[in-house]
């Protein structure tokens, strides 16, 4: 997987047409369903586990299990005609491709459940306030601003990107003694690494510089 390439730094997920992801084909959801439902757990793991950030570039409409894979990102930046939605209610069926888990976590259970009984598409602006998006900028802009994000990240060193991500998300389910446990580990693997060591030998050499 592209993940798996010391060469990637970012992996951008974006739609080639008009939508982001319209959800299930109807056809494949009618012909084999729970082989669909299973791909989203790879998938959605496959992101969350992934070492690089991962991008949500939502330049259409997410429903669905599009919504839930543009969730199950990092970080999701869209456009000011985008929209999303858990429409599953429409079709007698519960979020899946882990929105169940992500949903909660991003907007809180009571608002959660609003957004998956009313099954309606949320439009940008809400989505924003919401915090299903971290970003909504205009729609001619958003392959610019999403590639200029995407190149910051990957300019970054890939070693603290990846113990950040790592970190951050372990906190959900961890105590204060233990991330303090694992910034602790995390900082000491980093000040052995050639990229730490450099970096702050030139910032120190910067400051040096200019208090002269």
């Amino acid at each position: 997987m592209l993940t798996k390439s010391d060469g990637v730094r970012v992996v951008v997920i974006t739609g080639a047409g008009r939508a982001f992801c319209a959800g299930a084909d109807l056809g494949v959801l009618e012909a084999n369903g729970p082989a669909l439902v299973a791909a989203g757990k790879d998938v959605a793991l496959a992101i969350r586990t992934a070492p690089q950030p991962v991008l949500a570039v939502v330049n259409g409409p997410a429903a669905g299990g599009g919504a839930n894979l543009a969730l199950a990102c990092d970080y999701r930046i869209a456009s000011d005609q985008a929209s999303i939605g858990q429409v599953f209610a429409q079709l007698g069926l519960v979020p899946d491709w882990g929105g169940t888990f992500f949903l909660p976590r991003l907007v809180g259970t009571a608002k959660a459940l609003e957004l998956v009984w009313s099954a309606r598409m949320v439009s940008a602006p809400e989505a924003l306030a919401l915090g299903l998006f971290e970003r909504v900028v205009p729609h001619a802009e958003l392959q610019a601003e999403a590639r200029r994000l995407a190149e910051l990240w990957a300019g970054q060193p890939a070693g603290a990107v990846r113990r950040a991500k790592e970190a951050l998300y372990r906190s959900d389910a961890s105590s204060l003694a233990s991330m303090l446990d694992l910034e602790i580990r995390q900082q000491n693997e980093l000040f052995a690494s050639p990229e730490a060591r450099e970096r702050i030998e030139g910032a120190g050499a910067s400051l040096a510089k200019r208090s002269r």
